[in-house]
């Protein structure tokens, strides 16, 4: 038996609820058959949309109704991280009670400690929310002070900071539901970024990367494996050229050298391949898995995903 922190890719999640309520009854199977395998298992999973959705729908409300407040944007995160762990508890509890299994799933909403002068807070890049038009962004741009970047040809939309994170602050309550054989979802879009104001936790605006959150969750858990979850089946140097080769199995400083030739994509295989990196880096005996979510019980037998090791 392995503890396994697995990272849910945005192909596992929906663009809104109605989606997302039936989409995660796919997402839930391949999770429930490496839970009946006999492994302890650890959800996370992005917020991406669902954040700048949350946090659009208050400022559109707050504008037609004064009762309504515009939404600080640490209480968006924390209200993704709710409906999106409801959604995956449920259909995971759904299915994990099919094969016959008595668990019962916990969502925690988790705070993530991100430095206050980490380097991001000067130069916002994740991308959330809408997309807008150019003289939309720009209007947004001075009348929220909201910093907004067009985003691979499909428009403009904001960006706010994506700090590293540093520490999981529930990090002994999650431990203790893992010890008991529940099956967790935590650090939620990368965690509730926070950091230490006078001796007490305070929420920032940002979003945390959550490969990146999924590694130190895995480190500070001692998992034995870190499985990221997304769209391909494997990672690939010349992705979608002629020449693309699939990885299957690569040490740490070989991945290292394809990360300096340009291999992988800022915004998409780039942090999957650095938070692995992070994670194996920690422990010579630990592993990391990219790999696609329909194969991922394939890829814990290591016939799909590409594997991460040390050496």
């Amino acid at each position: 038996m392995s503890r396994i922190v697995i990272a849910l890719g945005g192909n596992a999640l929906g663009n809104t609820p109605l989606e997302q309520l039936e989409l995660v009854k796919q997402t839930a199977k391949p999770i429930a058959k490496i839970i009946a395998m006999g492994h302890e298992v650890i959800v996370a999973h992005g917020n991406g949309p669902q954040v700048g959705m949350i946090n659009l729908a208050f400022e559109v409300a707050s504008k037609t109704n004064k009762n309504v407040p515009e939404m600080p944007f640490p209480e968006c995160g924390a209200m993704s991280q709710g409906y999106i762990g409801y959604h995956l508890q449920n259909a995971l509890q759904a299915e994990i009670t099919l094969l016959g299994l008595k668990k019962q799933i916990a969502t925690v909403i988790t705070q993530v400690e991100v430095n206050p002068d980490d380097p991001a807070f000067s130069a916002p890049s994740k991308p959330i929310g809408s997309f807008y038009n150019q003289d939309e962004a720009q209007t947004l741009a001075i009348e929220k002070g909201y910093e907004m970047k067009e985003d691979s040809g499909r428009g403009y939309r904001r960006v706010v900071p994506s700090p590293k994170p540093i520490g999981i602050v529930e990090i002994d309550v999650i431990r203790t539901l893992v010890a008991a054989q529940h099956p967790v979802i935590t650090v939620g879009g990368g965690g509730i970024p926070v950091v230490k104001d006078n001796g007490h936790f305070r929420g920032v605006a940002a979003v945390i990367d959550k490969d990146f959150a999924s590694a130190v969750l895995a480190s500070e858990l001692n998992a034995d494996l870190l499985v990221i979850l997304t769209a391909v089946d494997k990672v690939s140097l010349n992705y979608g050229k002629p020449t693309q080769i699939d990885l299957s199995e690569i040490a740490v400083p070989e991945l290292e050298k394809h990360i300096k030739n340009g291999h992988f994509a800022k915004g998409s295989m780039l942090p999957k391949v650095e938070a692995a990196i992070s994670f194996v880096k920690t422990n010579p005996s630990r592993k990391a898995i990219i790999a696609s979510l329909s194969k991922a019980a394939l890829a814990l037998e290591g016939k799909s995903g590409t594997t991460v090791t040390l050496s």
